[in-house]
């Protein structure tokens, strides 16, 4: 059995000086505190070590662990590369290309600052009063009280409320009303413009080359981060392709890892990647990743949450 952590973060930053200081995140210090327990408690490998693994058949050393930084933002630059880097050891950054490519503010960030921005009980009235007001002029979808009874229910880290809002302007609403309802709150409770919050939220392009020039995994995430599962061929197919076109000066076209936005995926997904040198996938499945017997498309990944300072879920899983 070659057991391997690997570890799912999104931001990290000084929240207490944050102009978003109700973001789900990672303090600058928790992260500093986690990665020195990491690395005096396990080893940390590359995501090439692993992948060299994988196709080799070599043993791992003792206590792998593998540091995955999910949605490319500049939070990774700024506070997570400097940590890395003074430590001497490795982390992969998976980039959504539309952020960089484009500088627009992908719909998960806009539905993340506006959850940090204003309270779950008036987001969730205002989500569902617009659902009211929209269904059946142009849009056709299930009753609201239905959706309300199959997803307002609690996930690992969110409250019933919280998961409700996210699904409804993720993936469960009309992709159009989505964009319609996340602009309006958008505007509302955040303010700030698309571009100018774009550019200050990713990473662009020379910090993108300064990290995999210092040693740095950089692996795809698709362009718009769809939920790649739910969409027809072509779309998810376009989607991939987008992707791997903005990353391309950073990775091996034949010998890539994807990391599933929103771990969203399906056979088609995986038969399409699998034929384009894609070589491993990461999902978000919880748990202990095994290099003898899980699916190399969908690896499973433990949370920063599930480590110290935060918590010793991680414990549970040896």
């Amino acid at each position: 059995m070659r057991s391997v952590n690997i570890i799912m973060y999104h931001y990290v930053r000084d929240l207490l000086h944050s102009r978003y200081p109700e973001i789900k995140a990672l303090t600058l210090d928790e992260f500093i505190s986690q990665v020195e327990f990491l690395n005096k408690n396990f080893t940390i490998i590359s995501m090439d070590d692993l992948m060299e693994a994988k196709i080799s058949g070599r043993d791992l050393p003792r206590n792998p662990a593998v540091l995955t930084f999910d949605d490319g933002y500049a939070d990774h630059f700024m506070n997570v590369f400097p940590v890395l880097k003074n430590l001497g050891v490795s982390g992969s950054f998976y980039i959504p290309g539309e952020a960089v490519k484009e500088h627009k503010l992908l719909a998960v960030n806009k539905i993340h600052f506006i959850l940090a921005s204003a309270s779950i009980e008036t987001l969730t009235e205002e989500v569902i009063s617009l659902m009211d007001k929209y269904r059946g002029r142009e849009f056709d979808f299930p009753d609201t009280l239905d959706l309300i009874d199959e997803y307002r229910k609690p996930g690992r880290f969110d409250k019933a409320e919280t998961v409700f809002v996210k699904k409804m302007l993720q993936t469960v609403l009309p992709e159009r009303l989505r964009t319609i309802i996340c602009d309006e709150l958008f505007n509302k409770y955040v303010g700030v413009k698309e571009e100018v919050f774009s550019r200050e939220l990713y990473l662009n392009e020379h910090q993108i080359r300064c990290m995999k020039d210092a040693g740095m995994h950089i692996g795809a995430h698709g362009y718009a981060h769809y939920w790649l599962g739910d969409l027809p061929h072509d779309k998810m197919k376009e989607d991939v392709d987008k992707g791997l076109e903005v990353i391309g000066p950073y990775i091996d076209r034949n010998n890539w890892v994807m990391n599933y936005p929103y771990g969203s995926y399906n056979e088609d997904t995986v038969k399409y990647i699998s034929s384009i040198g894609c070589r491993m996938a990461i999902a978000t499945k919880v748990g202990v990743c095994d290099l003898d017997t899980d699916d190399p498309y969908a690896l499973p990944r433990l949370n920063t949450n599930d480590f110290p300072p935060k918590s010793e879920v991680y414990r549970e899983f040896l």
